[in-house]
């Protein structure tokens, strides 16, 4: 298999460096491994910009089991259902070995690689997926492509453990691409495997809580997905063991794996967008810089612009986009940025009694988002045999059913002077912020050329004054000539003055979980 990497890996090579030679004569930039370099590429390609929405899923052998969480293939090695820690009131069960030896077998004897064969995607219809992602609203889409266990959802030569060897033994990823291509939709791959491999090799469970000062036992191995513990497959001698659990030598494992994994789905599949998952920091700045020379440079022989994403500031801005995972910025900012949440409350892969999301929760968040120059990748968890469950689908359903009415207030915009006004603020800027509930007197804008869009969180129940959009005000107000609401003839009246702008709904005015409002 090494020999066939190589091979493809020359030859990949030796095809980019041609194309390449040829953008460059045609005007074209070329990249190489360094910051100065790779700055040339703008990190937000207007696209992007103007998407807003795209969706990813959280799917693997890990939802064979469909409990915990998608990290199962770590927990299954533990048993810290007495440990007092804080995830326990967000409801995570690290009880997964205990779990796992009564529903399985002791990992020792059924190890997750013996999961695998079980993940087998009977209902998974590409066709069908992409479809329900264009009427979600979504302008672009695709996998969780590698998680941190080191299972590729495509056609691999890069590791056997792949989705067209063992389990569904198809191309999810290609069969997906396909698709969505064919509706003129763009196309993601995200990568978590940056904490795929083994970094403790030899340390018992004690010796790695020392070794960052770690003292809680769900720290252990910490950056590294798979534990080090003797007697279990994650320190098997078998080389198609060791490949799967990530007990290979560093410089190998970042080589033929890491960078191997990421430059085997460029040249097949031509992502879009390359979007990496905490950890990446774990990964020598040179390796990153290598992969994202190669990517752009790709970019460039395929004459589109694709983009990457990291997250921690794993990546410098200057030509990759910042990601929040389950957070979003608390102000307007001036580089735009993206969030990645899950319509799920704490998992993001899928589970048994999987609690899922309000759609009013999901849109006033994606309103909010937008409005500060944000964009929004959501997660959504299919079960293991492909299908993904009715209430996921009720809440795409009426995200894409608001979009198709109040979808001109969000595509194509661009942040407007301030991001919005209201009574309700969120707590915490950045990854993990604290959901808030909002109300119909708090507005978000957006705006596309001489229209400015006023979005309500909520059906006014009486009349609402924005008062930052009071004329002539400190920060530049006009007067508007009309406004109207994107959901047909429902303003009874509209004023403006010094208070701010007044509208009134008519009584017969449907309720809606977002009312956006046209000032032109």
């Amino acid at each position: 298999m090494k020999n066939n990497i190589i091979k493809i890996a020359s030859l990949s090579a030796v095809s980019l460096l041609l194309s390449t030679n040829l953008a460059i004569a045609n005007g074209e930039p070329s990249y190489t491994a360094d910051e100065k370099s790779l700055a040339q590429h703008y990190a937000a390609p207007d696209w992007f910009r103007d998407a807003k929405l795209g969706i990813y899923f959280t799917w693997g052998p890990y939802t064979v089991a469909a409990h915990a969480n998608e990290w199962y293939p770590r927990w299954m090695h533990f048993d810290f259902s007495d440990a007092d820690w804080k995830g326990r009131e967000k409801g995570y069960h690290i009880d997964a070995l205990p779990w796992h030896t009564e529903n399985f077998g002791h990992p020792s004897e059924f190890g997750y690689h013996d999961m695998i064969s079980q993940f087998t995607a009977e209902n998974f219809d590409a066709a069908e997926w992409a479809e329900l992602f264009e009427q979600t609203g979504a302008k672009f889409a695709g996998p969780v492509a590698m998680h941190h266990d080191g299972y590729a959802l495509w056609d691999s030569n890069v590791t056997p453990w792949n989705s067209a060897d063992i389990g569904p033994k198809r191309d999810i990823m290609g069969e997906l691409f396909s698709e969505l291509r064919k509706r003129d939709m763009k196309t993601i791959a995200t990568f978590h495997h940056a904490r795929h491999l083994q970094r403790y090799k030899g340390q018992n469970i004690q010796q790695a809580m020392q070794r960052y000062g770690h003292l809680e036992p769900y720290h252990a191995y910490w950056n590294s997905h798979y534990p080090w513990i003797e007697g279990l497959p994650t320190t098997s001698e078998n080389p198609k063991l060791k490949l799967l659990y990530g007990n290979l030598p560093e410089d190998q494992w970042l080589e033929e794996f890491w960078l191997g994994a990421l430059q085997e789905v460029t040249d097949k599949y031509q992502p879009d967008i390359v979007w990496f998952d905490t950890w990446l920091d774990q990964i020598p700045e040179s390796t990153r810089y290598e992969f994202a020379a190669y990517y752009l440079n790709a970019g460039t022989q395929w004459g589109k612009p694709v983009m990457m994403t990291h997250k921690d500031r794993d990546m410098p801005e200057t030509f990759s986009v910042e990601d929040f995972e389950q957070g979003r910025r608390d102000k307007l900012t001036g580089a735009p940025w993206l969030t990645d949440d899950t319509l799920s409350k704490w998992s993001w892969s899928y589970i048994e009694g999987l609690e899922i999301k309000p759609a009013r929760w999901v849109i006033h968040d994606f309103i909010d988002i937008v409005s500060k120059n944000g964009q929004l990748l959501l997660n959504i968890s299919p079960k293991a045999d492909g299908s993904i469950p009715e209430d996921q689908r009720t809440v795409l359903k009426a995200l894409g059913d608001w979009l198709k009415v109040n979808g001109e207030a969000i595509y194509n915009t661009r942040p407007w002077k301030i991001y919005g006004e209201g009574p309700t603020q969120m707590t915490g800027d950045g990854h993990f912020s604290e959901h808030v509930d909002y109300t119909p007197e708090d507005i978000r804008f957006t705006q596309n050329g001489d229209n400015l869009y006023a979005i309500t969180l909520g059906t006014p129940d009486k009349a609402v004054n924005i008062a930052v959009l009071a004329k002539n005000n400190s920060i530049g107000v006009k007067t508007f000539r009309t406004v109207t609401a994107l959901n047909g003839d429902y303003i009874e009246s509209w004023s403006q003055d010094s208070d701010g702008l007044k509208i009134t709904l008519k009584k017969d005015a449907p309720q809606q979980i977002a009312y956006a409002f046209k000032l032109n």
